[in-house]
This record gives structure tokens, C-alpha cells and sequence, in this order.
């Protein structure tokens, strides 16, 4: 069982910031593609930002270009999302996940909740 342990949700005003956390088992992280997916109540679960393993090519959903970053350190396994200007419309809960760029890989965590309100 691979576990992903999430961190970094809370309650936010819009047009505020925050840094979501993941981190996995070291083994699996450096050789795995790892992304930020969420889910919205009533809504399907979507990707919100995916990176690849060794050189870290991006890919993000448009609407959050330009205001999201996902990185990651093979040495620290951990990744994260940097969220700034966020909109009430950024309101999810949000879930790291390995092993997937294309689609979503196999892995998952709990999810961490993102609220954006005033």
C-alpha cells in the first residue's frame, strides 16, 4: 500500500494564497509522474496540475494557469501546488495522486479542503 500524506487546506479569502503538501515513499516518488487533482461538490473529480518524474514537464488545467504552480524535490519526496489569486471557484477538496500524467495513476490521498471565501 502506498500512502500520500496531504497538507496544507484551510480557509482562504479570494484573491489569498496557499501550499498544499504531499509527500510518498521515496521509492516510488523519483521514478513516478505525480499531480494535484479536485473535486467540488456536485462536480466530477478533475486535474488540476500533473508533473513528470526526472525534468518535471508541467501541464496545467487552464483555468488555473498563471496562478497555480506544481513542483516537486526527489530528495525531500514531496510535491507541492502553490496557489495565488484564488477564486471562490477554486473551492474543492484537493488530492495528490502518483503514478499518472496523461490519466490519473493509482495512487491517491485523502484529500486536504480548499475554501475560498470571504
Amino acid at each position: 500500500q502506498v500512502q500520500l500524506v496531504e497538507s496544507g487546506g484551510g480557509l482562504v479569502q479570494p484573491g489569498g494564497s496557499l501550499r498544499l503538501s504531499c509527500v510518498a515513499p521515496g521509492n516510488f516518488f523519483r521514478i513516478s509522474a505525480m499531480g494535484w487533482y479536485r473535486q467540488a461538490p456536485g462536480k466530477q473529480r478533475e486535474m488540476v496540475a500533473v508533473i513528470t518524474a526526472g525534468i518535471g514537464i508541467t501541464n496545467y488545467t487552464e483555468s488555473v494557469r498563471g496562478r497555480f504552480t506544481i513542483d516537486r524535490d526527489d530528495a525531500k519526496s514531496t510535491m507541492w501546488l502553490q496557489m495565488n489569486r484564488l477564486k471562490p471557484e477554486d473551492t474543492a477538496v484537493y488530492f495528490c495522486n502518483l503514478g499518472g500524467y496523461r490519466n490519473p495513476g493509482p495512487y491517491w490521498g485523502q484529500g486536504t479542503q480548499v475554501t475560498v471565501s470571504s
